[in-house]
Order: C-alpha cells, then sequence, then structure tokens
C-alpha cells in the first residue's frame, strides 16, 4: 500500500453481546504521546485499561476439515479490507519452529482458527487473499513458518514495526494494544504447548482475541505515522520483511551451548560438539525440544569431566536423574567418539572465520583511523536517531554500521557510503538519512582518514 492510498475502515462488528460474558466496546484510538527515543519506561498503570476477556464474535471451532477450510477460503475473500493474522507454534516443547494453529480474521468473515496438523496446506486460503494486506504483529516471526503451510501474503503491514518507528517504549502486542487502543490483551498462553490436542477452550479465546482487534491497531498505527512522516518507511520497512529469504543455517551451531566458554581446550570442545549432536538427532526423532532431552548445563558438565564409563556419567549431578540414567548408554557412546579423535579431527578453539570486522575494541589497535570513523558515524547516528525518535537499531543496523566504518573507502563520498549500505540491505529511506551525516562527521573527525 502507497502513502497516499486511503487506508481501510478500522474492522467492526454488529455481533450481538454473548450472554453472560463481559465485551468490550469497539476500539477507539487513543491520543498518541510525544515522541521520545524509546527507553527504559515505569511500569504502566493499567487500572484504565478495559479488558478484552471474550472475541465479540464467540470463539469459532478450530478448523480440522478440508471442506471447512473451502468454506473459510470463500468467506475470507468475500471479507473486505486487510485481513489480520497470527500463529501459534510449541516452542520449547516440540523440535523446530512450526506452526499448529493459524488464526485469520477478516471483516465480514469473522475469525477462524485453522489446525495445521490437520490442515497442513492452506494454499487455497493464501490464493482466496490474493492482492489483501496481511496484519501481523512481529511478522519475521510468522512469515517463514506460515511457508510451511503455503501461506504468503502480497503486502504485509507489522504492528510490531511500526511502533518501533513511531518510538514506542514498549512494543509487545499487548502493551501496544493498551497504548494505542486502551485495552487490555490477556497473554497468558502465549508460551503453551499448541501441538497439545484438544486446544483447551481458554486457549482458543486467547488465539481468537490476538487477532481481534489488530487491524484496528494498524490503522491507528498507520495514522500516527501518517502524521509523523513515517509511513513510506513503514512500507519499506515490511516489504523487507515480507521479501526476506528464511535465515541461514549457523555455522557449527553446537558452539552456541550456554556457557560454552567454561570449556577450556579442544577435547573438551569435541565433547561438546558430540554431544550437541547426539541431543540433536535424538530431538529431531522424537520431536521434542533439544532442552528436553539434555539441557545445556549438562552437556558442560560431561564436557569438563569427560567421564570414560556409564558409572562414571550417573554420578555427575546432570545426568542422576531416571531419565538421564536411561540414556547414559547413548551419551557415554557420543563422549567416547569425541575422546578417540585424533588432534587433527578435534574442532578450534574459535569458531570459523567470517567476513565480519573484528570487534570494535580491538579497532584502537589494529586501525586507529577505522575506530575513529566508527566513533564519528556511531555519534551522529545516535543524535539521528534519537531526533527521529526510533530506536538506533531500526534506523541503522550495527553491523552495517560497523562494516561501513571499516572499511577505508566506504566513507569518502556520500554515493559511496549509499552504495554500500544499500549492498549491505540497508532500505531506502535508511541511506536517505544516514549516509550524509555520517560521511560529514567522518570527514570531520580527527585521525578517520588513513595515510595514503
Amino acid at each position: 500500500m502507497s502513502g497516499t492510498e486511503p487506508r481501510p475502515a478500522a474492522e467492526t462488528s454488529t455481533a450481538p453481546t454473548t450472554a453472560g460474558k463481559h465485551l468490550p466496546p469497539e476500539p477507539q484510538p487513543r491520543p498518541a504521546a510525544s515522541s521520545t527515543s524509546p527507553g527504559p519506561a515505569a511500569a504502566p498503570d493499567e487500572s484504565h485499561l478495559v479488558p478484552l476477556l471474550t472475541p465479540r464474535d464467540g470463539v469459532p471451532e478450530v478448523l480440522v476439515e478440508p471442506a471447512a477450510l473451502t468454506a473459510a477460503a470463500a468467506a475470507l475473500a468475500n471479507g473486505t479490507g486487510p485481513v489480520a493474522a497470527d500463529a501459534e507454534r510449541a516452542s520449547g516443547f516440540r523440535y523446530g519452529q512450526h506452526n499448529y494453529l493459524v488464526q485469520l480474521r477478516r471483516q465480514g468473515s469473522g475469525t477462524f482458527l485453522i489446525d495445521t496438523a490437520a490442515l497442513p496446506d492452506l494454499s487455497e486460503v493464501s490464493d482466496a487473499l490474493r492482492g489483501v494486506e496481511w496484519v501481523f504483529h512481529a511478522a519475521s516471526q510468522d512469515l517463514h513458518p506460515m511457508s510451511e503451510q503455503r501461506l504468503f501474503p502480497d503486502r504485509i503491514f507489522d504492528t510490531e514495526l511500526a511502533a518501533r518507528l513511531l518510538g514506542m517504549p514498549r512494543v509487545g502486542l499487548g502493551a501496544v494494544i493498551a497504548d494505542v487502543l486502551g485495552l487490555k490483551l490477556r497473554k497468558e498462553h502465549s508460551a503453551s504447548d499448541w501441538s497439545r490436542r484438544p486446544l483447551p477452550t481458554p486457549w482458543l479465546e486467547y488465539a481468537a482475541l490476538d487477532v481481534e482487534v489488530l487491524v484496528a491497531l494498524r490503522d491507528a498505527l498507520a495514522a500516527r505515522l501518517e502524521e509523523q512522516g513515517k509511513l513510506e518507511w513503514a512500507l519499506q520497512e515490511f516489504e523487507h520483511v515480507r521479501l526476506a529469504p528464511p535465515p541461514a543455517p549457523k555455522v557449527d551451531p553446537w558452539r552456541h551451548v550456554s556457557r560454552i566458554t567454561d570449556v577450556k581446550n579442544r577435547r573438551q570442545l569435541a565433547v561438546v560438539r558430540a554431544l550437541w549432536t547426539a541431543r540433536d538427532e535424538n530431538a529431531r526423532s522424537r520431536d521434542i525440544s533439544p532442552g528436553f532431552v539434555l539441557p545445556d548445563r549438562a552437556i558442560i558438565q560431561a564436557a569438563k569431566a569427560c567421564p570414560r564409563s556409564v558409572p562414571a556419567l550417573v554420578e555427575l549431578s546432570e545426568f542422576s536423574s531416571k531419565n538421564q540414567r536411561r540414556r547414559a548408554p547413548l551419551w557415554l557412546a557420543a563422549i567416547t567418539s569425541a575422546l578417540r579423535l585424533g588432534e587433527s579431527q578435534l574442532p578450534a578453539l574459535r569458531g570459523p572465520r567470517t567476513d565480519a570486522p573484528p570487534q570494535p575494541r580491538t579497532w584502537a589497535d589494529r586501525d586507529p583511523a577505522a575506530a575513529a570513523r566508527l566513533e564519528a558515524a556511531r555519534t551522529v547516528v545516535q543524535e539521528l536517531a534519537e531526533r527521529l525518535g526510533l530506536p538506533v537499531e531500526n534506523l541503522l543496523q550495527p553491523d552495517a554500521l560497523r562494516r561501513l566504518c571499516w572499511d577505508k573507502d566506504a566513507t569518502r563520498s556520500v554515493e559511496d557510503a549509499a552504495a554500500f549500505l544499500r549492498d549491505r540491505g540497508a532500505r531506502e529511506w535508511q541511506v536517505e538519512q544516514v549516509a550524509g551525516p555520517v560521511v560529514a562527521a567522518v570527514a570531520a573527525a580527527p585521525g578517520a582518514r588513513p595515510a595514503d
């Protein structure tokens, strides 16, 4: 949606009040607070908020049959305005980040809760909504899992990103709904195991409420963005998120085990790698969160102790439980394989090299001119972010700024800086805001240019 297109009206409903239930009034946008740079905020007073307890149209049945999905797709196609979208996963319970429930709501269509375990292919819903704007909160968390269900929005509006660009100090869905619409959203089931079947009714209420006022929130935030001259920025951000590829697989993911810095030699690192791999294979085969199979702290404890027998392993506190004692032969086999490796097969103490610049704390010794460029650039970008009323990382990613300053030629002209930032994925609005001020700041900084 371009900045000049009219915004669809906020969704309204004429559905009757459900007997015995407290239903809030139609959400009305609240006046925006004065724009300030985001930062720590005192606990908000929520006494004035209207609780959002029950979906206005009641709790819909969960769709599990293909015929019901076809009917839902037709209803959504006949609706009007944007479609509110959300999904629930079982993070911390199941292996990976897969959706177990998808929620959709559109004016004139109602709310639909879709069981993606029973209906894994939702392409007919995606086809029914061609050209329609989808409204998410934190779209980057939902888009890639939704692609597994063949859901591919043509346009999106991200209320979390909008809140960040507006400089709101709290950007969680409940906080933004409270600040903008004056409603209190229930969040008690956000970390539940959504693979559970059947899903309890209170969970379904929660899921339906997550999309109940999302379109009204979108309209209010769009109006604020337009008032602040940031709507075009937001549209560029939304499209960037929509088109972003899935995250690349991590190199040496086992190096992300918690407290791996407690491990001091390559042999112990090999034990960490072997145990992480055995845990991951076991968790994948059982479709269970790896942390439930073997916690990180157990991996580190075993790596430091390097036990050579099952009795020695189960003497360790993290392996003394019934479950871990039962799987002790599996873990010992992994440990033993690591202990038998030759020196050339052991992992390096440091992770694999990347094309990223070194840690900034080393720049003053390694390249004093680059350190001067970074100090000048950081200062001006921070000042810009404060003046524009948004988080500095939304104005420009810190990694892009570090790379820009490490390259001795990238800040020689505004054109050079602009081209460099575009190559790093910066959006056009970011380039326009940042390139000129950074080049000017670097040019004025003593010692920022190496001797040619």
